[in-house]
């Protein structure tokens, strides 16, 4: 079994997890979907404590997509009940570890007691300086580069903004991801190999890390797995590898 001691230095600075299989879990034990997504966050715990032990400084978890909000009413009612829950349980975790919480997406769109347990676990944990974990909630990435541009577009239109200035940085600033790095490492469970809209724009030269387990089983020594094939992995940016050696 891999330990942390086995990793090296070059630690992604920004990993993002897309959490896939919940309800396949559930379904292979005989239980409700209910059951497969409360198990889910005693692994959201495990990847959260494990990023922060082995230093990542950002952790972006994909939580709740635009899309899920087509999924059944009573599972979408369970996952922001469960949302409200997990956040009040695990301020002490956050606060201990020295965790800021952080959440990108149309946060409008939230119901309004988890909204508000949500802005308050925020604004409690906002001077912690360990790690930032980013809850993605709401959210879609063709919307946000929609969001983007049209942004963009009514600075140009007003004149505040000529359209020849218009570079990365300058879109960079109106994702909702404005204040995180790029991602280095996008891991997703469950078996699928697909993005599912997730960070379209912050992941294009991250590592992608597909592994079979379903979310409710994924433990610290899963991410430390994850950790220790991108280190073994050789990053060019475009280059080549003698430009970099």
């Amino acid at each position: 079994m891999i330990n942390k001691e086995q990793l090296n230095s070059n630690i992604p600075e920004h990993v993002a997890i897309i959490m896939d299989g919940n309800g396949r879990w559930a379904k292979k034990k005989g239980f409700f979907r209910a059951v497969g997504h409360e198990k889910g966050t005693k692994a959201v715990r495990e990847a959260v404590e494990g990023a922060a032990e082995i230093g990542i400084k950002h952790l972006t978890l994909y939580a709740f997509s635009t899309e899920n909000w087509n999924r059944p009413k009573l599972e979408v009612e369970t996952l922001m009940r469960l949302l409200v829950s997990s956040l009040k349980k695990e301020i002490k975790t956050l606060q201990k570890n020295n965790i800021r919480l952080n959440a990108i997406g149309n946060l409008q769109a939230l119901p309004e007691k988890a909204r508000k347990e949500l802005l308050e676990v925020i604004e409690k944990t906002k001077d912690n300086k360990h790690m930032t974990l980013s809850l993605a909630l709401s959210y879609g990435s063709r919307e946000e580069l929609i969001k983007t541009i049209q942004e963009i577009s009514i600075k140009v239109k007003n004149n505040v903004l000529s359209p020849h200035l218009i570079n990365e940085a300058v879109i960079n600033e109106h994702l909702y991801t404005k204040n995180l790095p790029d991602v280095d490492l996008l891991i997703r469970t469950s078996g699928e190999q697909r993005i599912s809209n997730f960070l379209l724009w912050q992941i294009a030269y991250a590592e992608l890390y597909f592994t079979e387990i379903l979310w409710p089983d994924f433990k610290k020594t899963d991410l430390l797995e994850a950790i220790l094939n991108y280190q073994q992995r050789e990053r060019r940016f475009g280059k080549t590898s003698e430009q970099l050696s």
